[in-house]
């Protein structure tokens, strides 16, 4: 058999276990207390026996958006060939199925207040984690006196460099240490996701912090970048556990130094302070959370174990999105870098060049706050996707609605995201609006990222990452060699928008993706 055997409905009793629903009523072993003699000359069967089962099998049979469906239950309900052929006239399992399609109507029920979502996101915790996305970003506000603006190193301010390179090895190690994380939660053992984390966070921080010590710069800026993986661990910590408000408390220190700082001249020392406060408010809330999960937690009884080798996808996509991101946030500057460079091989004046800016701070804040936008559109996703599989008539039909809704989602967001970049360019004291080229390529680059998690929760993990990967190699081959940042990312981000979004109208406009 290739599945239990089920107990027909309201026919209970130790006599009848082996029942099976796919079978005629007629020819079902009668129950043991009364015998009748000559059953077999009075069975009295209908001129098509199918017709009989398409009536008992009607609600699963109208539900079904494919004739598989009902073969699948049929199977499982041990209908083997030899008994459809014995007991239907039928050749297998498979032909009763696609008879019994095409007996019963459609009928789809559609939304209703039974039909639990299982991707019912609240609104306003994705409103919270945008916001923890985004106010980091004051930290910069409040540790700008810390890198050495007139002295260079690589061709950009002293102490940049450090800190993009902890910035990116963080980005990659806490996607995967989130990732692994998050398997553990899906297992129901949040003991071990903590155990994960508590061993991971401050392990993927020293990294960052001694990338960054490798790559060398002034003092404050090497330990602004230790302090900021320390922050970005306990964030990872308190993102995975659920606890999206504590991580709002840690910020608050810094969101208000930040306020002060932009009215009035704040010293270092003062400044330093702030950013300390919300990084040790941070790790002590983080550490605080990590205690209560694992002396709360029971230790479970079955060990397991997860290969780690399914976390690497995450680890290369994290470095691809961050890649991504600092190029669309630096990339100006460090073009401007090259030039620089380059100017200064075939010259002998020693004199800096000014390092010019472009207006990607309002940029940046807007692609950060619409994170939270992103995460619930995510849910939105798959919640009208799955409503979309009980009301379509057809697989076509299904991938049509799919696609729309994809293209639906993929809308809101950039449109979200440019007008977020407005507001910002209006709030941001002297920036000037993004042209056309800029705005462009910072909406490819939300598509392209909003896409391919899209396609990570589906578990193309491998296909977003590879895809980001050459994205990202291929803007930054392009940026060193001295090419035009808005250009590149133009091309880089455009490329693999329109890859993601042949993918994802491929893939997910299949109903087994939803099941």
């Amino acid at each position: 058999m290739s599945g239990p055997l089920r107990l027909v409905p309201d026919e209970g009793g130790s006599e009848r276990t082996v029942q099976l629903r796919t079978l005629p009523l007629k020819l079902r072993r009668p129950a043991p207390q009364e015998p009748v003699p000559g059953a077999e000359e009075g069975l009295d069967l209908s001129a098509d026996p199918l017709d009989e089962l398409a009536e008992r099998l009607r609600d699963i049979c109208a539900d079904a958006v494919h004739p598989y469906e009902i073969a699948a239950f049929l199977e499982s309900d041990g209908l083997s060939d030899e008994q459809a052929a014995l007991l239907y006239g039928r050749p297998d399992a498979f032909t009763v199925a696609e008879e019994l399609f095409e007996k019963v109507e459609r009928r789809y029920p559609g939304q209703s207040s039974e039909f639990a979502n299982p991707w019912r996101a609240d609104p306003w915790r994705c409103v919270v984690r945008g916001l923890v996305f985004a106010l980091p970003g004051l930290g910069y506000l409040l540790g700008a006196n810390l890198f050495a603006t007139t002295r260079m190193r690589f061709g950009l301010p002293s102490g940049m460099l450090a800190l993009s390179i902890a910035t990116l090895v963080s980005w990659g190690f806490n996607q995967a240490l989130a990732h692994r994380s998050y398997r553990w939660l899906s297992r129901l053992r949040r003991r071990e996701a903590a155990i994960c984390l508590a061993v991971g966070a401050p392990l993927g921080a020293l990294v960052a912090s001694a990338a960054a010590y490798v790559v060398g710069g002034p003092l404050g800026a090497l330990c602004f970048a230790a302090g900021q993986s320390c922050y970005l661990g306990a964030a990872t910590v308190l993102l995975v556990l659920g606890r999206e408000k504590f991580l709002l408390l840690a910020l608050a220190p810094a969101s208000v130094g930040a306020g002060v700082v932009l009215a009035a001249d704040v010293p270092q020392a003062v400044r330093t302070v702030v950013l300390l406060a919300s990084v040790a408010l941070a790790v002590g809330l983080a550490v605080r959370e990590l205690l209560v999960c694992v002396r709360g937690g029971e230790r479970e009884s079955v060990a397991l174990k997860l290969p780690i080798r399914q976390e690497v996808p995450h680890l290369l996509f994290g470095l691809a999105c961050g890649t991504l991101t600092l190029i669309a946030g630096l990339g100006e500057t460090i073009h401007q870098a090259v030039l620089a460079s380059s100017h200064t091989m075939h010259s002998a004046a020693g004199v800096l060049p000014e390092v010019r800016t472009t207006p990607t701070g309002p940029a940046m804040i807007a692609l950060t706050l619409s994170l939270g936008l992103a995460e619930w559109l995510l849910f939105r996703y798959r919640a009208m996707a799955v409503a979309a599989l009980r009301t379509s008539h057809t697989t076509g039909q299904f991938t049509r609605r799919t696609g729309g809704i994809l293209l639906g989602c993929l809308f809101i967001y950039l449109t979200t995201v440019a007008a977020l970049d407005a507001a910002a360019t209006v709030l941001w004291p002297g920036a000037p609006a993004l042209g056309v080229p800029q705005l462009g390529a910072m909406l490819l680059l939300g598509g392209s990222l909003w896409l391919a998690l899209l396609l990570n929760a589906f578990g193309f993990s491998w296909s977003t990452a590879l895809i980001c990967l050459a994205a990202a190699g291929a803007e930054s081959t392009g940026l060193l060699t001295g090419a035009d940042p808005i250009v590149l990312q133009l091309l880089g981000c455009g490329a693999a928008a329109i890859v993601l979004t042949a993918i994802a109208g491929h893939a997910l406009g299949r109903t087994t993706q939803h099941r």
